[in-house]
């Protein structure tokens, strides 16, 4: 059975685990690596464990606890060569660990499939990542992304769990302190998914079958996790689905979840 959960998950650190009941893989590591480290035994998840580190891009909250906790247990790093060259000068490469280039192809790690497509981000390449366990569960992880474009969607397409970003609410973006070149940035094609572009994304996804959904990257200063979370099932109650019985709805919290999810 496939297991899932968040350890962090805001504009403060970013890390997830998916994999099986023996081992699996974390998507970016931002947060420090003790960190990291007590989420995963919080979880009942030995460090040890992990197979790989697959890096979406190289902002900070991705990347802080990357060099020390792979380098601490030998673990593989997985990234686009932008994202690669960025870390490098950078010297996040320059620990105990092999560091590879990942395309918009696929790996296998363990007994993990994972396969990259391509995000739009103001970073140098940014990535999203699916990933196929031993029984054809299908898990994708989509943050950091100012658009749905037809490469992610289809790339969502099939999935059993999404976490998909829905990182801002329109109106406390526009009404908040950001200033206004930031606030652009974080509208625009290159910046980060908002409730309701999330939302009507979840409606075709439930339409086509997912039955789980995370909703990830909330921003602390233009998002609140019930405006996101009822952006969402307005969506999806408009199109008929209803919580519970076609799918399961959370917001994966800055820090650890409460539990994993077992399907």
């Amino acid at each position: 059975m496939a297991r899932f959960f968040s350890l962090f998950s805001s504009s403060s650190g970013n890390c997830t685990y998916i994999g099986t009941a023996k081992e699996g893989i974390l998507i970016d590591a931002g947060r420090n690596a003790k960190q990291i480290e007590l989420s995963l035994m919080h979880m009942q998840v030995d460090p040890a464990s992990i197979q790989a580190i697959f890096i979406t891009h190289e902002h900070t909250d991705h990347i802080s606890g990357l060099r020390v906790f792979a380098s601490r247990y030998g673990i593989d790093v997985y990234a686009s060569n932008g994202t690669l060259c960025e870390l490098d000068c950078a010297g996040h490469l320059n620990g105990r660990f092999n560091a590879y280039i990942m395309g918009t192809g696929c790996v296998e790690t363990g007994s993990l499939k994972v396969c990259a497509f391509n995000t739009s981000h103001d970073s140098r390449e940014s990535l999203g990542f699916c990933i196929e366990t031993p029984d054809k569960r299908k898990v994708t992880v989509a943050t950091d992304t100012g658009i749905i474009t037809e490469e992610i969607e289809s790339a969502l397409m099939g999935s059993d769990l999404v976490l998909l970003e829905s990182n801002h609410d329109l109106n406390m973006l526009e009404t908040g302190p950001y200033p206004y070149v930031l606030k652009r940035r974080i509208k625009s094609d290159k910046g980060h998914l908002s409730n309701d572009a999330c939302a009507l994304m979840l409606q075709k996804l439930v339409n086509a079958g997912t039955t789980r959904i995370v909703l990830g990257h909330l921003s602390k200063e233009n998002n609140l996790p019930r405006l996101a979370y009822a952006a969402s099932k307005t969506a999806l109650c408009e199109v008929g689905a209803k919580e519970g019985c076609d799918y399961l709805l959370s917001v994966a919290p800055p820090n650890t979840m409460e539990k994993m999810i077992i399907f």
